[in-house]
């Protein structure tokens, strides 16, 4: 099946999340989809990311990750989604930080140096180590509709979805059809 990134996939504000939320539907183990099963995606995934990616300014060109670096990309992308999962949930627990630094770690221990671009998985090591530093971790949280974790950069933090004009408009018509349907039964 072929499939093309674009720009809602992207949603996270920050790289680290975007690698995270490369599980579609994470939390539905029948629905769930792997975006990174294939190494052809992860390769596009990165090639997406400089046209797409909120810190494709920070990090400069994206060269793909080496094939013998996918594991620990796969590792990294799980210890960043569990961490900031259980930071949004209030459900921190040191073991999912640790678990985050020590794939970060190997990641950065192992990324080959790439002329004139940087490798996804270290460029995305850099993004969760700086994100975990960061200051203001209210900002993350998990979208209702589709459960991506992202980063509300809205002045007064009120951002509720991932992407208004997808994970919004849909729960948007959700609701409209459900008043429909109540104003239809009476």
């Amino acid at each position: 099946m072929s499939f093309t990134w674009t720009a809602h996939r992207f949603a996270g504000g920050v790289l680290a999340l975007d690698v995270a939320n490369s599980i579609i539907l994470r939390a539905d183990p029948v629905r769930r989809i792997d975006r990174f099963t294939d190494a052809a995606a992860i390769d596009s995934f990165a090639e997406a990311a400089n046209r797409f990616g909120a810190e494709s300014a920070r990090f400069g060109v994206l060269a793909p990750v080496a094939a013998e670096n996918r594991a620990g990309l796969l590792r990294l992308r799980e210890a960043t989604d569990r961490h900031f999962r259980a930071l949004v949930s209030a459900e921190g627990r040191p073991a999912y930080l640790a678990d985050l630094l020590e794939a970060v770690a190997a990641v950065l221990r192992s990324s080959p140096q790439v002329e004139g671009a940087l490798p996804l998985d270290t460029a995305t090591a850099q993004s969760a180590l700086s994100l975990a530093a960061g200051p203001e971790p209210e900002r993350l949280k998990i979208c209702p509709n589709c459960g991506w974790l992202f980063l509300d950069r809205s002045r007064n933090r009120s951002r509720t979805w991932c992407d208004m004009a997808v994970c919004g408009n849909r729960n948007k018509a959700r609701l409209h059809y459900q008043r429909n349907r109540e104003d239809a039964g009476r």
